[in-house]
């Protein structure tokens, strides 16, 4: 499943206990399987700042997982033919989402522990913001580009009355530069191509005998060519109207034609562009790590290893790429990542705001295994965490402050600090 339940609980003696027993209960019933999530040590501030903080990054990460979402379905829209292979550029530091969550560690390079929160939280919304614009832009873009050349391909692809000629005709077709002559060319009915070709050189003076050719036909009729001199061009189109014959408006412009035909393959080319990728193809969701992104410590196996891969190494995944392709890979990974760190700032207010300071509490990261079981779980947890009730009815905050997730008379409640995952819509 492509779900996760973040939660934390007090970290003294009995709810390490509580834990415990959750990781024994859920692995030995194959309800989920658990890690521990790593939260650095911030700098608390007042809690009259926390609870400002609780608001902005509730917002926040509706944000930033909206825009993930957005940039996801971008990746797939660019794609186009090659949609079944879009999940290979979701990623995150290099690695599959699941993954970078199971082994999340928080990136002190990036966002600074030491700051104040609000310093934190005001990097990463400013990083999403500034994602955000790029995205509208380079998207617009991509969207003209991509309407231009529907609007090119719809002429191509009409019937002979409405469709682009410039992709039929040659030179050769018409007689050109003459001071006297001139060629047109006209839709004849299937049913009356027998007519057309005992009648037309009579529809009017000064046609030139044996002048017509079929350059051309669809389904209802076919393109004729007919030369004849320029003084009677009205009188032949009257003509050939009452005929059922139609002129169609054309005259060979080389000039035009070949302005025609080269941006038509340049919005061919462009849109191609914007994502075809080299034989130096993206490989497929990597189950390695970077050394300096990704630790895993495992409930119940702390000491498990993780391999590394280095920056090197991904940047030649995506040589030959286009260049809005290798843009959404690359800042889908940086939003993706912002917003897992938008998660983890939302474990340590709120448990603060819960569970009151000194700060000690233990963050875990659970992943249902199976949809049906996710009620028996919830069970579960309830059951562990039960004890905190107590806990967070007596929280030291004043009891006019909201609690997130304090909801006595709520299904939803929950007596320990959760916050949910969900990528199943990047599937």
């Amino acid at each position: 499943m492509s779900e996760f339940w973040l939660i934390s609980a007090p970290g003294d003696k009995e709810n390490v206990q509580a834990l415990e027993r959750m990781n024994t209960v859920t692995s030995k019933s194959n309800l989920s399987y658990n890690t521990k999530f790593a939260i650095p040590d911030f700098k608390v501030g007042t809690l009259d700042s926390l609870v400002g903080l609780s608001d902005e990054l509730g917002k926040l990460d509706t944000f930033a997982e909206s825009l993930i979402r957005r940039m996801a379905q971008s990746v797939v829209e660019v794609m186009e033919d090659s949609k079944g292979k879009a999940q290979e550029h979701l990623l995150a530091n290099g690695v599959d989402l699941t993954s970078f969550v199971t082994h999340f560690e928080w990136d002190m390079a990036k966002y600074p522990a030491k700051q104040p929160l609000v310093s934190v939280v005001d990097t990463i919304a400013k990083q999403l913001a500034q994602i955000e614009m790029d995205l509208k832009s380079r998207t617009a873009a991509y969207n003209t580009l991509k309407t231009n050349l529907e609007n090119l391909e719809k002429k191509s692809m009409g019937n002979l009355f409405t469709r682009t000629l410039s992709d039929i005709v040659s030179k050769e077709d018409f007689v050109l530069d003459s001071e006297y002559l001139i060629t047109l060319l006209v839709i004849v009915p299937k049913p009356n191509y027998s007519q057309w070709q005992k009648t037309y050189e009579s529809l009017s003076d000064m046609v030139v005998p044996r002048s017509t050719k079929l350059i051309t036909e669809d389904k209802e009729g076919g393109l004729f060519t007919v030369t004849l001199f320029r003084k009677v061009i009205e009188d032949f189109k009257t003509k050939a109207k009452e005929n059922k014959f139609t002129v169609r408006e054309f005259y060979y412009d080389e000039k035009e034609i070949k302005r025609e035909r080269e941006e038509m393959a340049r919005l061919l080319s462009d849109k191609k562009q914007q994502y075809q990728t080299s034989c130096v193809a993206l490989k497929k969701g990597s189950s390695t790590f970077p050394d300096h992104k990704v630790k895993v410590t495992p409930l119940g196996n702390p000491d498990r290893p993780a391999a590394g891969q280095t920056d090197r190494e991904r940047e030649s995944e995506g040589e030959g790429e286009g260049p809005l392709l290798r843009w959404l890979k690359v800042n889908f990974s940086e939003a993706f990542i912002a917003w897992i760190h938008v998660k983890a700032l939302r474990v340590f207010v709120e448990s603060v705001l819960r569970y009151g300071l000194p700060v000690n509490f233990q963050a875990v990261l659970l992943q249902p295994l199976k949809k049906s079981s996710t009620k028996r779980l919830r069970e579960v947890l309830n059951s562990v965490f039960r004890h905190l009730d107590e806990v967070a009815a007596t929280s030291i905050l004043d009891a006019s402050v909201e609690i997130p997730g304090l909801q006595l008379n709520n299904q939803d409640y929950f007596p320990y600090v959760y916050f949910h995952i969900d990528l199943s819509l990047l599937d």
